[in-house]
This record gives structure tokens, C-alpha cells and sequence, in this order.
């Protein structure tokens, strides 16, 4: 997307006359104070999304997930799900070692995602910055709107429907569970599920929050080929 963008791969914006790019690069970072580019790295330090210290910078499909379940919550009225999609934030950014903070700008909010290594008594420490590169800013607000979440949830609610029609009650109920799972943590179409995410749903989602009864526990496996041969799609692998 073109509203995203490493703070070190664009111009950045709002720069006073005789601002150096060191100083305004870390516009990116929400310090709660006057930031400086004390303790930043050289071009040297970073190769194939990686410093020298072994320091990681955040994968793009982090980054997509971030910015949609961040929308999402912005948006909805339901504390509950806004509460879940922020769980889910705070879990694909803590994966990586990193956090994130929302900056309010002129032109709107920006998610700020940075290592969480930046930190301290939970403001940024210019002399923690090790590349200010690393860090990730996520416009909000402006002409690109999110990822329609109605338009996802419905989906998934129908091709829940057509498995109950086709094949039952109990197939059907697990249908619901899974269109409810991947339409609250995830945002996207049951089709688009990896291994590892229906994997999840399996092991951990299903188990705990759906109250599944005895017939739709032994039946979940069925269930979920089902689920995929009436969208036509293959099976993710997700057996361990």
C-alpha cells in the first residue's frame, strides 16, 4: 500500500528549513519528548531486513495484519471485538519484539510500530534507537479506506450457511465458529486461511470459545473439509 511506508524509504513530511534527515526521521517515533538521532545506525548496520546485532525488522504480512485489525478496532462499536482485534495486535507485534503507539499528526492518527527494545518507563529513548529504519509508520486516516469488514464477515457467514445447508447442523455450527474466528482475529476470507492460522483456530480458538458440544468436537475435522469443498478451495495444512 502506498500510505505505508518505512520511515527511512520516503521523504518525510512536515520537515522545517535547515532540518537535518536524521532529526526528522524520527518523526516516526512517538517519544513524548524531544527526540534526537543519538544512538541511530549507518546504511552499514542493516542488510536483508536485519542489523548487525541480529535486530529484526518487521515482516510486510506483520505489517498488513497490523494496520487491518488496527482499522478494525478504530472502527467498530463493540467493545468486546475491539478488544480482541487489539489482543491480536499486541500478539503479532510482541512476536517480532516490537510494540506500537498511536502519533496524532496534522493530517491525522499514525500507528507507530517500533521494537519494544526502544522503550523505557514506556517512552522512547533516543539512545535505545539502534536503526531508526526499523520502524514502521501506518496512516490512518486519509483517501485509502480499510479492508470492508462487513463485506468479509458476510462472506464468511454465507459459505457458513451453504455448509449448514449441504451438510447439517453440526457441520454447520462448526462453519459458524470458524467464520466467526476468522472474521473476528484475522479479517479476511475463510479461502485466505494459512496452516498455521487454521491450525490455531483448531487447537485453540474451537476448544475455548466456541462451547463446542461432544457430536461437534469429534466432527471439527470433517467439518472444516467440508468448509473448504464448498468454497472449492484446497485444505491449508494444519496438522502438526
Amino acid at each position: 500500500m502506498t500510505d505505508r511506508e518505512h520511515p527511512a524509504d520516503r521523504p518525510t513530511p512536515n520537515r522545517s528549513a535547515g532540518e537535518s534527515d536524521s532529526d526528522s526521521s524520527l518523526e516516526g517515533v512517538d517519544t513524548g519528548g524531544e527526540a534526537t538521532s543519538e544512538g541511530t545506525g549507518t546504511d552499514e548496520e542493516t542488510s536483508a531486513g536485519r542489523t548487525d546485532a541480529g535486530a529484526e525488522t518487521l515482516p510486510a504480512d506483520v505489517v498488513d495484519d497490523v494496520e487491518r485489525l488496527t482499522r478494525l478496532e478504530r472502527s467498530t462499536r463493540d467493545d468486546h471485538e475491539a478488544a480482541q482485534y487489539a489482543e491480536r495486535v499486541d500478539d503479532l507485534l510482541s512476536a517480532h519484539g516490537f510494540t506500537a503507539r498511536i502519533r496524532e499528526d496534522d493530517g491525522g492518527d499514525v500507528l507507530v510500530c517500533h521494537p519494544d527494545s526502544w522503550l523505557a518507563d514506556g517512552v522512547v529513548h533516543p539512545g535505545r534507537i539502534d536503526d531508526v529504519s526499523r520502524a514502521v509508520e501506518i496512516p490512518l486516516e486519509g483517501t485509502e479506506d480499510p479492508d470492508d469488514w462487513t463485506t468479509v464477515d458476510t462472506h464468511n457467514r454465507d459459505l457458513a450457511s451453504a455448509v449448514r445447508e449441504a451438510h447439517g447442523d453440526v457441520h454447520g455450527a462448526n462453519a459458524a465458529a470458524l467464520a466467526d474466528f476468522v472474521s473476528n482475529h484475522y479479517a479476511k476470507e475463510i479461502e485466505s486461511l494459512s496452516g498455521p492460522e487454521l491450525r490455531e483456530f483448531r487447537e485453540e480458538y474451537f476448544v475455548r470459545n466456541a462451547w463446542p458440544s461432544d457430536r461437534q468436537r469429534s466432527a471439527i475435522d470433517e467439518s472444516i473439509r467440508l468448509v473448504f469443498e464448498v468454497a472449492d478451495v484446497p485444505v491449508p495444512e494444519y496438522d502438526r
